[in-house]
């Protein structure tokens, strides 16, 4: 009952913040797609590409609205700074995946509504075993902003370049649990090695990392820093 009041609590206030940030110009959702926003795939030919939001496979289980197709979106000088992340790993016989970067306001309002329904845990067994759904929002996990939706954030992993398969992180995408912390000391020495790999190469050209989420990186000096838009993804 606690948890579940806190959640509430948690709710309302980020419902309350995002109405009031609704009436400033500078934090207002852009409905139309800028010139500045380019498809990651005609930047990075070679790039691969499992947009879980376009599928099922995600921690909701469904589709998410905004995604309308397999493709993602970055600001051109993001997408420019992870072609350098690609340029650099192949010498070492790697590539990037990339699991989400561009993210509608719609699928993070996808997103809220989904965490206040308590009796829709039908990816709790393989996204957040460890948490009751109750504890994702005041936990974190999920927020009524993101920034993904500025363009200029991605989440991606590491490939064999020879045949795509993803080097093993210690755990998957998405997985919402301390193990998927970067500074996690759980895993074995190889997961974490392949972790900085992917760190290293990431905050060498331009980008920073998130202390949650392995997989999360956001370009320093990122162009939109209070807009967040929601063009879908098409």
């Amino acid at each position: 009952m606690k948890k579940l009041l806190v959640f509430v609590l948690g709710l309302a206030l980020n419902c309350a913040a995002w109405a009031q940030g609704s009436e400033n110009p500078g934090a207002m959702d852009a409905q139309t797609r800028p010139d500045t926003f380019v498809s990651l795939q005609s930047v990075i030919p070679k790039l691969v590409l499992e947009l879980r939001y376009f599928s099922h496979n995600n921690f909701i289980g469904r589709p998410i609205d905004g995604y309308r197709a397999n493709i993602v979106y970055m600001t051109r000088p993001a997408a420019l700074a992870l072609k350098a992340v690609q340029d650099e790993l192949a010498s070492q016989g790697l590539g990037l995946k990339v699991f989400d970067a561009y993210r509608p306001q719609t699928a993070v309002n996808h997103f809220m509504r989904w965490a206040a329904d308590s009796s829709d845990t039908l990816m709790k067994q393989q996204y957040y075993p460890s948490l009751n759904k109750d504890e994702l929002f005041p936990g974190g996990y999920i927020a009524e902003r993101s920034g993904h939706s500025r363009g200029s954030t991605v989440d991606l992993t590491l490939v064999r370049l020879a045949d795509s398969q993803e080097l093993d992180m210690g755990s998957p995408y998405d997985f919402f649990d301390e193990v998927s912390w970067p500074s996690d000391t759980s895993i074995t020495e190889q997961q974490r090695s392949n972790r900085m790999t992917l760190r290293e190469a990431m905050l060498k050209h331009g980008f920073r990392p998130l202390d949650t989420e392995w997989w999360h990186f956001t370009l320093e000096g990122e162009p939109y820093t209070d807009v967040y838009f929601d063009f879908p993804v098409e």
